[in-house]
């Protein structure tokens, strides 16, 4: 998820992913593209055939039978972790310039909440969307695009006692990227020993090989809605790099663009990333 103009991968971490605007509902999986790859069947032990020859295929868009109401769940679970985020961070500064502002944004962000019984995941979308772009404007008016940082880190805090452990080791966090990617139609795959998740790993990976935040965000920009950030990746390299810290793993990443479109790569181990993908958030500008 990459502004460079060039095909490949741009390792320079100032960038990264989230929504930043309000949206009209459109789904993003209106796209045209396949919705789920056909993956191999099972193999009986000592068959002979191509299976036995080959790695397996990674598995890909693994979740995009997930049910609308566990889609609702995870929309309402991410305003919860980014609302939160933002209250810890200001209540760290113990500076009451802002809370009468910071009052009057959370009414606009919690405003005409879908009804707990009938709302779609849809619904859900444009509260998550409208909330993140106004708590994105209210944090870089007053303290600048390096306030990021401390809202990401205040976010992996809250993303630490909220998301379950599954206990799939370094899976977890990358499965949780993986279901975020999904909510925005996004194509994404599981390195071959990730996307089972059956057991305890030191190291996961998942790659998004077209990042549909984008698509959103082209669509809202030539409706001419306002956008804070110049590019999504400012805000996600942050968020993703302090949620799979929070739960106990280092993070790797690079971001990518080419004929799919823009796309990054993300890894959480147990020791240092790679030094191709290796994370960058800490030259990042710092805090507040």
């Amino acid at each position: 998820m990459s502004d460079a103009p060039a095909a490949g991968i741009a390792r320079d971490g100032s960038d990264g992913a989230s929504a930043t605007t309000a949206d009209d509902g459109v789904g993003a999986r209106e796209t045209g593209r396949p919705a789920i790859a056909v993956l191999d069947g099972p193999r009986t032990p000592g068959a002979p055939g191509p299976q036995a020859e080959r790695q397996p295929e990674r598995l890909r868009n693994t979740y995009r039978g997930m049910p609308d109401a566990e889609r609702s769940t995870l929309w309402r679970q991410r305003l919860h972790e980014a609302e939160s985020g933002l209250t810890r961070l200001l209540a760290a500064r113990n500076n009451n310039t802002h809370l009468v502002d910071w009052f009057a944004l959370q009414s606009e962000i919690f405003a005409d909440l879908p009804d707990a019984e009938s709302g779609t995941s849809t619904d859900w979308q444009r509260v998550f969307f409208r909330g993140q772009a106004l708590m994105e404007r209210f944090l870089v008016a007053r303290f600048g695009e390096q306030a990021l940082a401390a809202w990401a880190s205040a976010i992996g805090e809250v993303h630490r006692e909220v998301e379950p452990d599954r206990g799939r080791g370094a899976a977890d966090p990358i499965h949780r990227i993986a279901r975020q990617a999904e909510l925005y139609g996004s194509d994404y795959e599981f390195d071959d020993d990730t996307g089972t998740g059956t057991a305890e790993a030191d190291r996961a990976a998942l790659t998004i090989t077209h990042c549909a935040i984008w698509d959103y965000r082209e669509k809202d920009r030539r409706s001419g809605v306002r956008i804070t950030l110049a590019s999504p990746c400012t805000y996600c390299v942050r968020a993703l790099s302090a949620n799979i810290r929070a739960k106990g793993f280092e993070p790797s990443h690079s971001l990518r663009t080419g004929p799919t479109g823009h796309g990054c790569r993300w890894e959480a181990s147990t020791g240092a990333g790679t030094a191709a993908e290796q994370d960058r958030s800490a030259d990042l500008p710092g805090e507040l």
